[in-house]
């Protein structure tokens, strides 16, 4: 404990070794001497037991007396030490401050050398043409210039030129390699204001100079290559790259895929190759260039680039590799859209051809990997070639939908005549094997017997005319778009289970679409003209019947998933028959409305013993008559035989019923008015059946349209009516025969009561009559 004050003391350099060391000894002097009169005490206390108080006290303020001048003295060391170590270190921060400064000082004139150096250099490359020594000491000089920027007085002027100067020999050094640049690939462009077209194309060129220097050396590439890795070291290459691949696209690879007329020249000079857009007269009729045409034209340029400007490597890279990275995907892009696409086939048979295509597609792109231009194995050109199946099926449902839409939206009173022995020409399809068409003739051959056995024992066999249209009139565009379904599910017959399934939903898309289309693009025209509506409905009968065994035709030579049950058409059925009948239903609920519209202005068969009444009425039966005529002419050589009488039927009882409700309510007929009302009747007696008269080329479906209550319903009940008009009392009462005649079939006893109160007066004779008539 001692010698450790005492090095301490001594450390200080203010207090006496001696002095400290005297008394230290002192102090140790008294501490043994009061332990052992404290031992002293303590034995006697415990020996002895009574201990005297006052020797007590003494020794207890000897031990405080030595406490404190120990604290004194432990006191007086720790300030005086820590004043000392307080001011060393303030001494050591100064000189490690001015230390600091000093290195920072040398540091920064390391930098400013390094600068200036860097810069002398620097013009010396450039005199010399060491393009890519000049790029790195200007990038060394620029890393100086941050280094001095980071100095907190680095707004100083030296250090603004500094700045300056190396941004202007930048620039200088820039703009030089930019006319290197600029010498290497020189372009003669259209103008930018002139529309893109053929013409435009044609006046493009461009010229490769092989001359680096302006000494005009010829051949350069080492030279060249310098050129190109300073402009990457400066960071320009890629903009440089960049705006010389848009303008190789714009201007001559895109033309030369788009327009079928443009082919180029290479024409070698001394100092380099001129690449120009020619027109190629052998091909000026040609919209499109084939696959192979354009491969051979891109190659021509992209060979003549290769060999004379991108065959250099940049870093890790070929000049060639960075241009394709720019340039590939829009350019195979391009090849698609405006090429291959339109060397699809537009028929099966043309797929295996195109084969060559393919092939073509891969040499092109192996010539471009040769020359780095292509790095990937997997490109969408070649899948797109490759995938030409799916998209054979694409364009052929394309295609088909537009002729198919087109055909919705043509004319439809351009017609064809429909008769029995006119059948649907179907495609023939290939055998399904030779197990298989053996299988059918066995099957064939055998019903073929039963079918002799049966025509044996029983002498009749079904009409030639079974599961056949009636003769009738469709649109000439319903008969084409028919044809337009079975071609297409004929392609599907043979082809890849994609192919035919995209082709056999394109046919059912195609009836769909003339449900959905049809009835809304012709509507005015449905609703305005009966002829037009008569022809739609035999066009939705006429789809209708065919897609009842189209499915079954051909689903035995679909792929598996479609032969499975799905190849069917069975289910628009209903759906074709509702619309033709929607369709005509609607007309004829036009016409009837105009029938009785006709009959409104009759002035309701009254008083027509007043001339201008009996005219009104004769003028409104004479415009039916001729309203019922007219539609004959225009529904008879269109709809079918049966079809027909049953519309002008419904048409004549709309308006007899209409005629015979008017009479009816009459309470008061005169004679005269019988007379009048009578000859009206009969006007429609005798004429309204001339509408089922049938045309020449129909004698033989007389037995349908002379038949006329067949379709008239009310027909025999104003034969009747008619009758009444002009009978007595008695020849009624003989008709009625006891609710057992003709007339009592034909109306009510209240009716008949009514009718008799209107025609004779309050008689006798009258009375008896309706008595009679129960």
């Amino acid at each position: 404990m001692a010698s450790f004050v005492t090095e301490v003391l001594a450390s200080s350099g203010k207090l006496e070794k001696e002095d400290l060391a005297s008394k230290i000894s002192k102090i140790s002097r008294k501490v043994e001497d009061t332990k052992e009169e404290v031992c002293d005490m303590i034995t006697k206390r415990y020996k002895e037991f009574l201990p005297s108080l006052q020797r007590s006290e003494e020794l207890m303020g000897q031990v405080e007396e030595v406490s404190k001048e120990m604290d004194t003295l432990k006191n007086c060391i720790e300030t005086e030490v820590q004043q000392n170590i307080h001011c060393s270190m303030a001494e050591y921060a100064k000189v490690k401050q001015q230390l600091e400064k000093n290195t920072v000082i040398l540091t920064m004139l390391g930098h400013l050398k390094e600068f200036h150096n860097a810069m002398e250099e620097f013009s010396k490359a450039m005199a010399e043409n060491k393009y890519v020594d000049a790029a790195k000491l200007l990038e060394k000089a620029q890393l100086s210039a941050d280094s001095l920027k980071t100095w907190k007085s680095s707004e100083l002027p030296l250090l603004r030129a500094l700045s300056s100067e190396l941004i202007v020999q930048r620039e200088n050094f820039i703009y030089h390699l930019g006319d290197e640049w600029k010498r290497l690939a020189i372009w003669k462009l259209p103008s930018s204001k002139e529309p893109t077209n053929l013409r435009w194309s044609l006046k493009t060129e461009l010229k490769l100079t092989l001359s680096c220097s302006k000494d005009g050396d010829p051949s350069c590439p080492a030279l060249l290559s310098c050129i190109l890795q300073a402009l990457a070291i400066q960071g320009d290459l890629p903009y440089k790259i960049k705006l010389f691949s848009q303008v190789l696209l714009k201007n001559m690879l895109k033309p030369l895929v788009i327009y079928g007329g443009l082919s180029v020249k290479v024409t070698e000079h001394s100092d380099g190759p001129t690449l120009t857009v020619e027109h190629l007269e052998s091909h000026c009729q040609q919209e499109h260039s084939t696959p192979s045409q354009v491969y051979t034209k891109l190659l021509l340029v992209l060979k003549t680039l290769h060999s004379h400007l991108l065959d250099v490597s940049v870093g890790e890279k070929k000049l060639s590799a960075i241009l394709g990275e720019l340039i590939w995907e829009e350019l195979s892009h391009c090849i698609i859209h405006e090429c291959l696409v339109y060397s699809i086939p537009t028929n099966s048979s043309q797929l295996e051809k195109y084969n060559a295509v393919i092939k073509e597609t891969e040499e092109f792109e192996r010539s471009l990997k040769e020359m780095q231009y292509l790095q990937r194995d997997s490109t969408d050109l070649l899948k797109y070639a490759k995938d030409v199946n799916c998209h054979f099926a694409s364009k052929k449902c394309k295609d088909v939908i537009v002729a198919a839409r087109k055909l919705m939206t043509s004319k439809m009173h351009n017609t064809v005549r429909i008769k029995p022995e006119t059948k649907l020409t179907l495609p023939k399809l290939p055998a399904q094997g030779s197990e298989a068409s053996g299988k059918q003739q066995t099957v064939k051959q055998s019903s073929e017997v039963e079918e002799e056995v049966r025509l044996a024992g029983h002498h009749q066999q079904l009409s030639s005319r079974t599961l056949c249209l009636p003769v009738c009139r469709i649109s000439e565009s319903v008969q084409q778009l028919m044809e337009l379904a079975l071609s297409t599910l004929r392609e599907a017959v043979g082809s890849s289970t994609q192919c035919a399934m995209q082709l056999f939903f394109t046919v059912r898309n195609i009836f769909q679409l003339f449900y959905d289309v049809v009835p809304t693009y012709h509507k005015e025209n449905l609703l305005k003209f009966p002829h037009l509506a008569a022809i739609q409905h035999n066009n939705c009968m006429y789809l209708a019947h065919h897609l009842l065994t189209l499915g079954h035709h051909f689903r035995p030579h679909l792929p598996q998933l479609l032969s499975d049950g799905i190849a069917t058409f069975v289910d628009m059925v209903p759906s074709f028959r509702k619309l033709g009948a929607q369709c005509f239903l609607a007309q004829l609920n036009i016409q009837k409305a105009e029938l009785l519209e006709r009959l409104s202005s009759a002035r309701n068969f009254s008083n027509l013993d007043d001339e201008e009444n009996y005219t009104a009425a004769s003028k409104a039966v004479r415009q039916v008559i001729h309203q019922l005529k007219q539609l004959g002419i225009v529904w008879q050589d269109v709809l079918p035989v049966n079809i027909y009488c049953k519309a002008m039927g419904s048409l004549l009882n709309t308006a007899i019923c209409e005629v015979m409700a008017k009479i009816m309510m009459l309470e008061d007929i005169s004679s005269e008015d019988g007379e009048h009302l009578h000859t009206l009747c009969q006007t429609l007696i005798e004429e309204g059946p001339l509408v089922f008269v049938p045309l020449a080329e129909e004698r033989k479906n007389t037995t349908y349209q002379e038949e006329v209550p067949l379709f008239v319903q009310k027909w025999m009940t104003f034969k009747e009516l008619v009758i009444v008009l002009r009978a007595n009392l008695q020849e009624i009462v003989n008709r009625w025969a006891e609710g057992k005649g003709p007339l009592a079939s034909e109306f009510s006893s209240s009716e008949m009561k009514s009718l008799i109160r209107a025609l004779f007066q309050n008689t006798e004779r009258r009375a008896l009559a309706l008595t009679k008539i129960k």
